[in-house]
């Protein structure tokens, strides 16, 4: 008889089945081993990160103890899981992305910064913006959002990508993990019951010195080091392409605007949720088109008509452009998916126990934060 493949619930019960009752020792090498073996057949074998993500996964299970026949358990429900959330993300931004550039758009936003930022601001430039547009964005949204103009930024400025790019991801790190709205934030505030105001206001503080540091100043040394040419194709569009574009360009405000659109969203959902309006009426509306899959399906549409349909491209045209936005991305889908499953075998296995056991014996939670927890809000 035929047997199938696992479905994703059916690989998710498996796993929690065949979790392995490891000491911590031997858990503790199984991590040490897995991500050994990632990192000595990307770096030493020049193997790809996507196979390189399934053996260390492998590494990691046997050593952990998981019984030989489930050892991709785990990392099949991961990957699923990981590609059913994030990839859809990273797929929707791709087409906005693809739309932005094959229409011109893109091209009009980066002349725009060029022409009104001297060449040695352009960093810092990108850093600002990427700190205001990470404000509600979950950091890889923020990429997938980010990366059309920041490699227009890098092939029309002629400079390495590196310089450009350590300050975008710069700012939407620094927004994504110390100031809210933003989501991640708002969660800790929320189970920690912090003050909203105290811990946007010192957030601040560091952010702002945290972004200069780790941006446009890390990036003048590391272009010294990583020596990137600047990029002659973004998404599959080149300069020789230009003669195939629409003739009528969308302007700089419509472009940005588009980019913008699940910023607006995302973040008038923030406010909505620090409010406590998310059962009211139109709460609960701008609740649902905040929600990232929702503001980036939203975005893709107007995508479609901005940067299609009103600069003239068929149905069959914006089709074509559609399906080729999802070449570039496959690979960085299969890794992102990859990663994902080995997160979840680690976590399967017992090593994410390992580490909270760790954190918690450490002690790290201040006394005082616990006692005026409840009064901060």
């Amino acid at each position: 008889m035929l047997t199938l493949a696992p479905t994703l619930p059916a690989a998710l019960r498996l796993a929690e089945d065949a979790a392995p009752t490891a000491s911590t020792a031997q858990l503790v090498i199984a991590a040490v081993i897995g991500i050994a073996v990632i990192v000595v057949l990307i770096v030493w074998a020049k193997m790809h990160p996507f196979l390189a993500l399934v053996l260390g996964t492998a590494a990691l299970a046997l050593v952990a103890g998981t019984p030989l026949l489930d050892t991709f358990a785990s990392f099949t429900a991961g990957l699923g899981s990981t590609v059913g959330g994030v990839g859809v993300l990273i797929a929707l931004g791709a087409i906005v992305g693809k739309l932005l550039i094959d229409s011109g758009g893109a091209d009009q936003i980066v002349e725009t910064i060029l022409a009104k930022t001297p060449a040695r601001r352009v960093p810092w430039a990108l850093a600002l913006i990427a700190f205001i547009v990470g404000i509600p964005l979950f950091f890889e949204v923020g990429v997938v959002l980010l990366i059309p103009v920041v490699m227009l930024v890098a092939r029309r400025a002629r400079v390495s990508p590196v310089l450009v790019g350590i300050p975008a991801l710069a700012g939407l790190s620094a927004l994504h993990g110390l100031v809210p709205p933003h989501p991640g934030p708002l969660i800790a505030i929320e189970a920690l019951g912090a003050n909203l105001g105290l811990t946007l206001g010192l957030g601040l503080l560091v952010a702002i010195p945290t972004v200069i540091v780790s941006g446009p100043v890390l990036a003048r040394i590391l272009v010294r080091y990583v020596h990137l040419p600047p990029p002659t194709t973004v998404l599959g569009v080149s300069d020789d392409d230009a003669d195939d574009r629409t003739a009528r360009r969308p302007g700089f405000s419509v472009s940005m605007g588009v980019v913008l659109l699940p910023v607006v969203l995302m973040l008038a959902r923030a406010v909505v949720e620090i409010a406590g309006q998310e059962e009211s009426r139109w709460g609960s509306v701008l609740a649902f088109f905040g929600e990232p899959l929702v503001a980036l399906l939203l975005t893709s549409l107007v995508a479609l008509f901005v940067f299609g349909t009103a600069v003239g491209r068929s149905r069959s045209q914006l089709s074509d452009l559609v399906a080729s936005s999802f070449l570039p991305i496959a690979g960085i889908l299969l890794i992102v998916g990859a990663g994902g499953g080995f997160k979840q075998t680690l976590v399967d296995s017992g090593v994410g126990d390992v580490i909270a056991q760790g954190i918690t014996a450490a002690n790290v939670m201040l006394p005082a934060l616990t006692d005026g927890a409840s009064g901060s809000r």
